[in-house]
């Protein structure tokens, strides 16, 4: 499949309720909860099933003969009896020892984003859980209450336990959280203040809150949102270069790209053709007076790259939408009623195309590095003065801004190196293969952060370039992101604190406001 901005939300989401039941919840719906606080309502027909379900449960607690997860212990515990008696306290030690984490604090769309996906499984009906220990969590998230979750504690199987450990720990009335307003404080306290009633888990419960996928998952969903944007910036940033650098818009012909049929590639190039329609500049060196034969790699070959990043999100939004539709959980409850021990926690699946995606987002990057040290060599901008200074010698232009842009690809190529690729044994070998996934997504997310932050030093220094251009003008698109670059870093001239400008451009390229400016003049990009 191709991956534009009509596979994850790219624009803002609606605040309108979120309605939470048996099926998946969207890409949409997930970034709308995690990003913009929408509301969820829970659909009482799923509620129902839910309901059922847990008589099963309960058929099960009474029973003389053990059942995993209901009346025994967990993991290597799994063989040992536990006794009506104390079954509540099972519960309520499994979520406190597993509350584990360390480190610094994560975000807060994350938490939310990984409670709306565990939400989602309780409502499928599988895990066993009560009707109102759904209700609770989900009265937790429309409060705007948010678990303190620490960045290190998962392992990616069984699933992200330690994060869902934390939240888990939070409908308890127990542990660490923020308020709707950011105030750190004791849980008790934040639900007393929203009217929630904490729940003491009954028999199952534990293990349903905690075992599953969802911290990696929603991750997955919120780097797609943003590389839907990203995406294209970088086409945006590509086709402001090739203008600044006096390249050719030639070799993005439709004819040239349709002989190698990669649909990502495709698209970039449909985007680059838009963005360079009616440009002075490119026709101020087209026709056989101009001598350069091929423009380079980074300029030439622009759609390759960002069209094979464009694929690769695309087969990482079809691999989200499978988990979406997944009811992850250990033991589950099946649609026959039998409760089953499985293997659906293990994170593979995504922590194998978050690593792809690091790997992709990291050659964007680079190439798009690149570029911005075509605009600073005198000997490859086309007559540019060396690094865009204004007095040569006296001033250092964008120097050290492309050092800036070259420590960060060099960070992201770092974080390009596969973490499922390794597994450390734990509870005492009976989980003896782990996926890493949340370890994928960290490192995933901090990859994407460091791509906004290239493109806008691209963008920036392509706009630097478009001005001494001058008297030619760029095109209509990308002079309207040279516009917008105006608004927050000033044009051509003497040396002077250049950090606020770069965050100024970061700013507009991570809200879309770059990628808006251009589709204000073309249309939609792909």
């Amino acid at each position: 499949m191709t991956f534009t901005a009509a596979s994850a939300s790219a624009e803002p989401a609606s605040a309108a309720p979120v309605t939470v039941g048996t099926g998946p919840v969207s890409f949409v719906d997930v970034v709308a909860v995690a990003r913009h606080d929408a509301p969820i309502s829970l659909d009482p027909g799923a509620l129902a099933g839910v309901a059922a379900t847990r008589q099963i449960i309960d058929g099960l607690a009474n029973d003389v003969d053990p059942h995993y997860g209901i009346s025994t212990g967990f993991g290597a515990l799994a063989t040992t009896f536990i006794t009506t008696d104390r079954r509540a306290q099972l519960q309520a030690s499994l979520v406190r020892s597993h509350a584990a984490g360390s480190g610094a604090e994560v975000e807060r769309e994350v938490v939310r984003a990984l409670m709306l996906l565990r939400l989602s499984t309780l409502m499928t009906g599988r895990t066993g859980v009560r009707p109102v220990t759904a209700e609770t969590y989900a009265a937790v998230l429309n409060a705007g209450i948010t678990p303190i979750v620490r960045e290190f504690g998962s392992l990616g199987c069984s699933g992200d336990l330690a994060p869902l450990a934390h939240c888990a720990l939070a409908i308890m009335g127990e542990g660490e959280v923020r308020d709707a307003a950011g105030t750190a404080m004791n849980a008790a306290e934040a639900l007393a203040a929203a009217g929630i009633t904490p729940v003491v888990l009954a028999e199952k419960e534990g293990l349903a809150l905690i075992n599953g996928t969802d911290g990696m998952l929603g991750m997955l969903v919120l780097a797609l949102d943003d590389l839907a944007t990203l995406l294209a910036t970088a086409d945006i940033a590509a086709a402001m270069s090739v203008e600044a650098l006096l390249g050719t818009n030639a070799v993005f012909a439709d004819d040239l790209q349709a002989l190698r049929p990669q649909l990502g590639q495709a698209d970039s190039a449909s985007n680059l053709r838009a963005l360079l329609i009616d440009s002075p500049l490119v026709a101020s060196h087209a026709g056989p007076e101009d001598t350069t034969v091929q423009d380079a790699y980074s300029l030439r070959c622009s759609p390759q790259v960002h069209g094979a990043a464009r694929d690769t999100a695309g087969h990482a939004a079809l691999i989200a939408g499978r988990e979406l539709s997944s009811a992850v959980d250990n033991p589950v409850v099946t649609l026959d009623g039998r409760v089953e021990s499985n293997g659906n926690f293990h994170g593979a699946p995504v922590a194998y195309v978050l690593d792809f995606l690091a790997i992709a987002t990291a050659d964007v990057a680079s190439m798009s590095e690149r570029r911005t040290d075509r605009h600073l060599d005198v000997s490859r901008n086309k007559g540019l003065p060396p690094f865009l200074a204004h007095e040569v010698g006296v001033d250092s232009g964008l120097m050290i801004a492309q050092y800036t842009a070259a420590g960060i690809v060099s960070e992201m190529k770092r974080l390009a190196v596969p973490a499922s690729v390794d597994s450390i044994p734990s509870s005492a070998m009976q989980e003896d293969h782990v996926s890493m996934g949340w370890s994928a997504a960290r490192k995933l997310r901090r990859s994407i952060d460091g791509l906004g932050r290239v493109l806008a030093i691209e963008i920036m220094t392509a706009a630097r370039s478009l001005d001494l251009r001058a008297p030619l003008v760029p095109g209509p698109a990308t002079g309207a992101v040279r516009d917008l670059v105006r608004t927050v870093a000033d044009g051509p001239g003497h040396d002077r604190f250049l950090s606020p400008e770069i965050e100024g451009v970061v700013g507009l390229v991570q809200t879309g406001s770059v990628k808006q400016a251009a589709v204000s003049v073309v249309g939609p990009l792909l």
